[in-house]
């Protein structure tokens, strides 16, 4: 601690002070003589007492000069500029905006939304198979990635019309009520696309609606954020240039599945594969009625007449790949080296005949091809490594579409024309399950739980990097069960009459960039194996498995880009593949051999 004396100013008071102290004591002293003569009293005590305090004050140095020398600073006086601090600014306040209505992708610029990386989803539900209602409530936990005044949910709530299929009744941020608003834009039926001024292409089933949500207050960058959204109606099937998707109502529940769109009709999301999370998903149905959902069974609990079924997918999981099926299921659980397998299969199919095979029953054929999935996995591991998941296993539907038999003419049931690899539980339809009990669908869908499913795609222009790879596990299977090598297969296919089959598009698909309207060409599946195929003459076997293996290992749990793929080829091969992955993926025409 420093004491503050005042500095010398160049004038010492000392020696006038002791010249006044002289003057006083002689005074006082005389003035003390001749009053004392006198008369003393209090008046001669006062000017006697003058000297006396003056000597007093001298000898204790009260009136001392303080030699210049000894000065030490002072805090500055109140407002002096030259030492006053700059005054500080006042905190900038936070811009907050509202996030993008899309994710970024090209293909369907108006799915997925920007802003925001969500973490979970918690579905609450209920389904009633007498009016195909779904109601509850669905909480999405997110991120936000930059400081957000809104932000958007794809909810496809609307008809091509405008009426309201689902109605919200309530949303809420962190617990406090939003606002919020839905706007509509009608999709091409041709290409997926948004629709633009003067087209003449159909309107896709349903359009893309874009739910608002304006929080109370701005959400900070790096914030958690909670809303919960409640809501009740009968979801739109999706009728687009994909094919049939949604929630198909059936004689004993709904069946739950699609591709590119699907999660957007019966609940709210970020409803693109690059943003994944994990899901718990409640659903209450009537009693008696099976709920097969994604991942762990972590309980069903019975209330009344109804039961209600809690499935965890405690991996990251893109939307699309998310289901809740309920129907009249006879389900089989088992574990197997350490993997749980849930196998469901519609009742109905116990009783229905495999087309062209009069009295062999689809269900026993599924069943029978259920129980090599262990089989299936292991092999498959071998290539491509240890399975990503806890759980496993798959559902068997029945017809999405019961026809119309009084009709003229009579409209015949209809089946799922495609099968879909949902997150450890994949969806069959009946044609999947041949007389000559070929697995080969279910080792397609199995595969996609490697790629497709662990791997999800960044974009869905790179999404050969499914399909490719699953119809190449095919192929791995066909050897492995004694029929044609995968150089074989390859072979053929090169050599192939695709206009035989009206398929003149398929050497013209550009593998890497197929266009929105061409993710499901046949050009993506099958050039996309053959490209592998390719790779394992270009780079060898060791050097291929090795790619196989750790670009599913090492980028677990993620989602993935053609040019990532391509990367993580030539760093362990040690190879330019620059020209082989141009000539086989990012050119159009049918590579030359040698």
């Amino acid at each position: 601690m420093t004491t503050c004396v005042l500095a010398a100013t160049g004038f010492d008071s000392g020696p006038v002070l002791l010249v006044i102290a002289i003057v006083l004591l002689a005074a006082g002293s005389t003035a003390w003589l001749l009053l004392g003569r006198r008369k003393r009293g209090a008046s001669t005590a006062v000017f006697a007492a003058v000297p006396l305090l003056v000597l007093a004050l001298v000898a204790s140095g009260g009136v001392s000069a303080t030699p210049a020398s000894a000065a030490e600073p002072c805090p500055p006086a109140a407002g002096s500029p030259a030492t006053t601090p700059a005054p500080t600014d006042p905190a900038t306040p936070v811009d907050f905006q509202p996030g993008a209505a899309g994710i970024g992708d090209s293909y369907f610029p108006l799915d997925g939304n920007g802003g925001y990386d969500v973490q979970h989803y918690d579905l609450d539900l209920a389904y009633a198979p007498d009016t195909d209602v779904i109601s509850g409530t669905t909480t999405v936990t997110a991120v936000a990635t930059q400081n957000l005044s809104a932000f958007n949910l794809d909810f496809d709530t609307r008809d091509v019309n405008g009426d309201d299929a689902v109605t919200i009744s309530s949303i809420t941020v962190d617990g406090v009520p939003a606002e919020w608003s839905l706007a509509t834009t009608q999709i091409s039926k041709a290409t997926g696309q948004p629709q633009v001024v003067g087209s003449t292409d159909d309107d896709a089933t349903p359009p893309r609606t874009e739910l608002t949500v304006v929080p109370p207050a701005g959400i900070p960058l790096g914030a958690t954020v909670t809303t919960a959204v409640t809501y009740s109606g009968v979801p739109i099937v999706v009728d687009d240039a994909y094919g049939p998707a949604g929630v198909f109502p059936t004689p004993t529940g709904a069946v739950v599945v699609g591709q590119p769109r699907v999660a957007a009709t019966w609940f709210p999301s970020n409803d693109h594969p690059s943003d994944k999370a994990t899901f718990s998903t409640h659903m209450t149905v009537p009693d008696g009625l099976e709920v097969i959902g994604n991942g762990r069974l972590a309980g069903r609990e019975t209330s009344g007449e109804t039961e209600t079924f809690d499935w965890e997918m405690e991996k990251p999981m893109a939307t699309y790949l998310a289901t809740a099926t309920v129907g009249d299921f006879a389900v089989d659980t088992r574990t197997v080296d350490g993997i749980t397998y849930v196998d469901a299969i519609d009742r109905s199919l116990l009783t229905r005949d495999v087309r062209n095979a009069p009295g062999v029953k689809v269900g026993d054929i599924a069943s029978q091809i259920f129980e090599t999935e262990p089989e299936v996995i292991n092999f498959l591991s071998k290539s491509f490594g240890p399975y990503p998941f806890s759980e496993a296993g798959g559902i068997a539907i029945g017809y999405i579409d019961e026809g119309d038999p009084t009709a003229v003419p009579p409209v015949r049931p209809s089946d799922l024309p495609y099968a879909l690899e949902n997150q450890t539980r994949p969806i069959y339809p009946a044609w999947a399950f041949p007389a000559d009990v070929d697995a080969s669908v279910v080792v397609h869908e199995l595969a996609h739980q490697w790629y497709g499913d662990n791997l999800s795609m960044n974009r869905w222009s790179d999404i050969w990097l499914n399909e490719g790879f699953a119809t190449y596990a095919e192929w791995l299977w066909e050897e492995h069960q004694g029929g044609r090598t995968t150089q074989e297969i390859f072979n053929d296919a090169y050599t192939h009459d695709y206009a035989a089959d009206d398929d003149p598009d398929f050497w013209q698909t550009v593998v890497a960039d197929p266009g929105a309207a061409g993710i499901f060409n046949s050009g993506v599946y099958t050039r996309g194996a053959m490209t592998l195929q390719a790779l394992r003459n270009e780079v060898g076997d060791d050097a291929f498995f090795a790619i196989l293996k750790g670009w599913a290992t090492d980028n677990a749990g993620t989602s993935v880009s053609t040019a990532q793929f391509v990367d993580y080829a030539e760093s362990v091969s040690g190879k330019d593949l620059t020209e082989f992955f141009n000539t086989w993926i990012y050119t159009a025409g049918q590579p030359a051999l040698g």
